[in-house]
């Protein structure tokens, strides 16, 4: 029954919440490891699943080693799985309700300088056809402060030149974001021809390719960027992600509302926007020290 009970689970997190593919996998995991923890304590069924079995695993995952974060996601699912499983009228009480996991203390994202986004976007070398994909997608992907899964998802039509936007359809809700002069200039120059050649015989509405002709796939463009950062030589670790949060960081640092950067990055809350404000109040300190005739 637990796997049925999985299978119900996901189904419900992909046509009722509509998250993403990578989200419900991650869900599904750390399910997965719980019920096995449930199985080597004899309990075949999850509905018999008491308060003591969760907090008694939540120890485990600490004895385990885990760290605050990898414990307090898998907290997160079994809560989430429970709830399912209380609304669908399959248990009457929540064996999770009262068990709280570890705090998570939020880092501060890692960003690169201005300088060093403008020496890892001219990497590319736009002579050839592979420089020139990889300089669009690394300009609209600093452009737009989009994931990496949504810039791989994106298709032809949802770019629009005239207007100088893209439309990004995440599995929470369409976004239209502007993109400036750089992405629109790389992208005409993709679309052009580029992308033409890269996708042979193929058919398919994926913006960016492989030499494949198939869709950019996440790995693909981790590895891409990962090379273009080792030929910068820039000591920062730098992944998508870490593009996204300098994108975040630098609209706020130079005056951006909270809440236009919350809803072009697609923050379901402000508070998780608002961890950008720290470069900005050490941007205004440093002008602060460099013109106030007092300091």
């Amino acid at each position: 029954m637990m796997d049925t009970y999985l299978q119900d689970f996901c189904l419900y997190l992909e046509t009722k919440k509509r998250l993403s593919e990578n989200t419900i996998v991650s869900y599904e995991r750390d399910l997965k490891y719980f019920f096995k923890f449930l199985k080597d304590e004899s309990i075949e069924d999850v509905t018999l699943t008491n308060n003591d079995n969760v907090i008694s695993y939540l120890l485990y995952l600490q004895e385990s080693g885990k760290v605050a974060s990898t414990i307090s996601r898998n907290i997160a699912s079994i809560k989430a799985f429970f709830k399912f499983l209380k609304e669908s009228g399959v248990i009457q009480v929540d064996p999770s309700q009262y068990v709280i996991a570890p705090k998570v203390e939020k880092k501060k994202p890692k960003i690169l300088t201005l300088k060093e986004v403008e020496i890892l976007l001219e990497q590319p070398d736009t002579s050839d056809i592979k420089g020139i994909r990889d300089r669009a997608m690394l300009e609209v992907l600093y452009a737009t402060g989009i994931k990496v899964t949504e810039l791989t998802s994106l298709k032809v039509g949802d770019v629009n030149l005239n207007l100088q936007c893209i439309t990004c359809n995440s599995s929470r809700k369409e976004r239209i974001i502007p993109i400036g002069s750089k992405a629109i200039e790389a992208l005409t120059i993709y679309l052009k021809d580029t992308r033409d050649i890269l996708l042979k015989d193929n058919i398919t509405n994926f913006l960016f390719l492989n030499f494949s002709g198939k869709p950019m796939t996440r790995q693909g463009f981790w590895k891409i960027i990962k090379s273009y950062a080792q030929k910068a030589k820039i000591e920062t670790l730098i992944t998508p992600q870490v593009l996204r949060h300098s994108f975040g960081a630098h609209l706020v640092a130079n005056g951006a509302d909270l809440h236009i950067v919350q809803e072009v990055m697609g923050h379901s809350y402000i508070s998780t926007t608002q961890i950008y404000m720290n470069f900005y109040e050490a941007k205004l300190k440093d002008v602060y020290a460099k013109t106030h005739p007092r300091y």
